[in-house]
């Protein structure tokens, strides 16, 4: 037997393949959940129903998708390119903490019609920042932006640790370590009244749909997926890589930034060390359950939120830890890489 690169792969077997792997990751959950005691349909059944059996569950899917949308498309992006971007979670608090100082002290008086778009637009710079310098460093000394931008999430986390209880500390806290709020005009419009569903699951879906636009119909989506296949051939056939990997570290690291400036806008008010339970690294997964299509990472942001919020509903029930959400998640991903190397080639006898 050999492995065979397609030349050519079918567009239902592209289609089907995240939805095989998604359902090879919920057979081998549900041999765990059986395990446990439980049954496997009921709990499956449950997962569902904790995430949109009722409008407060739905409305709290819908609201944790917003971030996982935004840093599935800033790894969608890199990876494209072949820029390996596992800071999103950096980056993500980066731009978080970028807005909670720049409503508190530069622009909290400003018509909300101004402040919200230059908050939102200060966030996607602070995360751009934090990711422009890997990229340098890959540039400049070929070093592992996978190492670099995987470090600096700690960094990063630690730098908004120090500001927050420092000269970003909120006096009315009561000492709890957190930054100063943002101002109420800065806080996103809601969606649905009483809910936390907030503006920015528009802004997510509709980046979702321009990037999609832009990598399939513009010359830079052309250049940054040549330099993703084959960075040698592109410089060959005259793609500028070093601006074209430029771009898209603005652009993947302003998307991470901007999930931590309307988590901040739209949901906390606030910064806290634990303001993202890990919205960066499982933007990861998204990204490639979506096979790196922004539209499919729409559709697989909203996967993982109904299992991070579901599970939690079935663990009161069947009494299974929630920890189960992850178990899925991370299966997920694993079958999904193996199921994406299918796609791309066929077994030879």
């Amino acid at each position: 037997m050999r492995f065979e690169r397609r030349e050519h792969r079918p567009l239902a077997l592209v289609v089907a393949t995240p939805l095989i792997a998604i359902a090879a990751a919920m057979a081998i959950a549900g041999v765990l959940i059986a395990i446990a005691g439980a049954p496997v349909l009921e709990a499956y059944w449950l997962i569902l129903k904790g995430a949109y059996g009722s409008r407060l569950s739905a409305t709290e899917t819908l609201t944790r998708a917003a971030p996982l949308i935004l840093t599935g498309l800033a790894a969608a992006v890199a990876f494209r390119a072949r820029l390996w971007n596992i800071g999103g979670e950096g980056q993500l608090y980066l731009g978080a903490i970028a807005v909670a100082w720049m409503s508190s002290h530069v622009l909290g008086d400003l018509h909300p019609a101004v402040q919200i778009p230059l908050l939102l637009v200060f966030g996607a710079i602070a995360g751009m920042i934090l990711l422009l310098a890997p990229l340098w460093l890959r540039l400049r000394f070929s070093v592992d932006e996978v190492v670099t931008t995987l470090l600096l999430n700690f960094v990063a986390v630690l730098f908004v640790s120090m500001l927050i209880d420092t000269v970003l500390k909120d006096p009315m806290a009561f000492g709890w370590p957190q930054s100063q709020s943002v101002a109420d005009e800065a806080m996103l419009p809601k969606l649905l009244s009483r809910s936390r569903l907030h503006l920015g699951l528009v802004i997510a879906i509709a980046l979702a749909f321009v990037l999609h636009f832009v990598q399939s119909r513009t010359v830079f989506g052309m250049q940054s997926r040549a330099a993703g296949l084959n960075p040698q051939g592109a410089v060959f056939a005259g793609v500028p890589l070093g601006r074209t990997l430029v771009i898209v570290a603005c652009l993947s690291g302003g998307l991470a930034g901007l999930a931590g400036a309307i988590e901040v806008m739209g949901v906390k008010g606030y910064v806290t060390t634990d303001l993202s339970p890990g919205y960066g690294y499982s933007g990861i997964v998204v990204a490639m359950l979506a096979n790196l299509n922004p539209l499919g990472v729409v559709l697989a942001g909203l996967f993982t939120a109904t299992m991070f919020v579901g599970a939690d509903g079935m663990s009161r029930s069947l009494g299974i830890p929630s920890y189960i959400a992850d178990v899925i998640v991370a299966l997920s991903l694993l079958t999904m890489l193996i199921a994406v190397f299918f796609t791309q080639y066929r077994i030879r006898r």
